[in-house]
C-alpha cells in the first residue's frame, strides 16, 4: 500500500508476523519474549516467541508476571533488561594478542555481521538509547565497539498502553509515547475484540518497510484509539521525580541526612545499576596464558556500588553505603547533566523494581526537597 500523507496505517496481527520475517530477512532480530519468570529482550524469529498474553505486576522489590484476559502481545510494561545489553553488553573482548615465531599478533573482535532490529523497544528504552549514544558517539572519544552495534540499528517502538506502579517516564520527558528515535511505532489496538496496530513511520526507512505490509488506512477513530490509549496511559503514572531541579537540588545537599537514612535500607548489591538502561560503568580485566602464549583484555559491566570501584592505592574513596549511594543518584541526576548536557535517568522505574528493598529514587529526591521548605 501507499502511505498516507500523515504516516499511520493499522497493521493487524498477520501483517505484524510479516513484518517480523521482513526484519529477519536483513537484521539480527531482538524482541520481548517470556522467559525465566520475566519478559526479557532476547532474539525471536517468529511472532510466537512474543509474550502472547502475559503482563508484569511491579512494586517496589516485587516482580511478578500473570496471565491476561487476551492475547495481547505487548501487554506489559518494562522487564529487567533494557536494550543496552546489545548494544554495551555486559562481557566485551577488546582484543586477544598471540605470540608466533617470536611475533606479537593483536586480534580485535570481529564486528557485527548484521545490525539489529529491535522489536517492541518502549520509549523509557528509546531515550536511554540516545542518552548512551551521547556518551559512547558525541563526546571527545568513540567507542568503536558501541558505534559498530549501534550502526544501521532498526528500532521498531511500541508504546506502552498501560503503566507499572514504578514507572515515572511523565516526568522525565521519555513516554509514554514515542516521539523520535524509532522508524516504526506500533500502539497496540483492543486485543480482547478487533486486535490491531496503528503504525507509524519515522523515517524513510520505516516508510519503505510499511510499503512492503499488508497495511490498512487508519480510520479516524484508529487514531482516536491510539491518543485515547496513550493519555490514559500517562494518567495512570502516579510517581513523579520533583519539577525543581533535581541537579542542583542535590548539588546543594551533598552532606544530607538522607544519605546515611538510605544507607541503613541500601544492600549495596548493584542490582540498580546492573538493571539501568543508561549506567555505563565498566571494569577491564587482563588475562595472560603463558601456556600458549597468547593474552586477553576484557571490558565487562561494574557498578558504583562496589568497594572495588573507588579502590586506589590505600583503600576505597568510597567505603560507606551512604557514600556510595549518594555517588550514585546525584551522578544519574546531578553531575550527568554537567557531562551530558542532560539526565541519566529515563524514570522506567526498573530501579526501584529491581531493589531488593524496594528503594524509591523518586522518593529520595522528594525527601531532600521537602527538607529544604520545612
Amino acid at each position: 500500500m501507499s502511505v498516507d500523507k500523515n504516516q499511520v496505517a493499522v497493521l493487524r496481527v498477520d501483517g505484524l508476523a510479516q513484518l517480523i520475517q521482513a526484519l529477519r530477512e536483513e537484521y539480527r532480530l531482538v524482541g520481548p519474549t517470556a522467559r525465566d519468570g520475566a519478559i526479557v529482550y532476547d532474539d525471536i524469529a517468529s511472532i510466537s516467541d512474543l509474550p502472547v498474553g502475559w503482563t508484569d505486576e511491579q512494586e517496589g522489590g516485587h516482580y511478578r508476571l500473570k496471565r491476561r484476559g487476551d492475547e495481547a502481545l505487548f501487554g506489559y510494561v518494562v522487564g529487567p533488561q533494557g536494550i543496552k545489553q546489545f548494544l554495551h553488553p555486559p562481557v566485551q573482548p577488546m582484543w586477544q594478542a598471540r605470540k608466533e615465531n617470536g611475533t606479537l599478533r593483536f586480534e580485535a573482535p570481529p564486528a557485527p555481521d548484521r545490525p539489529f532490529a529491535f522489536l517492541g523497544a518502549r520509549p523509557c528504552d528509546i531515550r536511554a538509547m540516545a542518552v548512551q549514544d551521547r556518551v559512547f558517539e558525541q563526546g571527545a572519544y568513540t567507542d568503536t565497539a558501541y558505534q559498530a552495534r549501534r550502526k544501521d540499528a532498526f528500532v521498531v517502538a511500541v508504546n506502552c498502553a498501560q503503566a507499572a506502579s514504578t514507572c515515572f517516564c511523565t516526568s522525565m520527558g521519555s513516554g509514554p509515547k514515542a516521539e523520535e528515535g524509532f522508524d516504526l511505532a506500533l500502539t497496540e489496538l483492543d486485543p480482547e475484540g478487533d486486535h490491531r496496530f496503528l503504525l507509524e513511520t519515522g523515517s524513510d526507512r520505516g516508510r519503505a518497510l510499511m510499503d512492503r505490509l499488508p497495511a490498512e488506512s487508519a480510520r479516524e477513530d484508529d487514531r482516536r484509539a491510539a491518543d485515547a490509549t496513550s493519555a490514559q496511559t500517562a494518567a495512570s503514572i502516579t510517581r513523579k521525580m520533583p519539577a525543581e531541579s533535581v541537579r542542583d537540588l542535590l548539588a546543594r545537599n551533598m552532606d544530607h541526612p538522607r544519605w546515611d537514612d538510605v544507607a541503613e535500607r541500601c544492600l549495596t548489591c548493584g542490582n540498580c545499576t546492573m538493571v539501568c538502561p543508561t549506567c555505563f560503568c565498566t571494569q577491564i580485566d587482563e588475562d595472560t596464558q603463558f601456556a600458549d602464549d597468547t593474552a586477553s583484555r576484557t571490558r565487562q559491566w561494574t557498578s558504583c556500588f562496589g568497594l572495588d570501584f573507588s579502590y586506589i592505592h590505600g583503600g576505597s574513596v568510597r567505603h560507606s553505603a551512604s557514600s556510595r549511594y549518594r555517588q550514585w543518584m546525584t551522578h544519574k541526576l546531578s553531575a550527568w547533566h554537567d557531562q551530558f548536557d542532560e539526565s541519566g535517568c529515563v524514570g522506567c522505574g526498573r530501579c526501584i523494581t529491581w531493589c531488593p528493598v524496594g528503594i524509591d529514587i523518586t522518593e529520595e529526591v522528594a525527601a531532600i526537597q521537602d527538607s529544604e521548605a520545612s
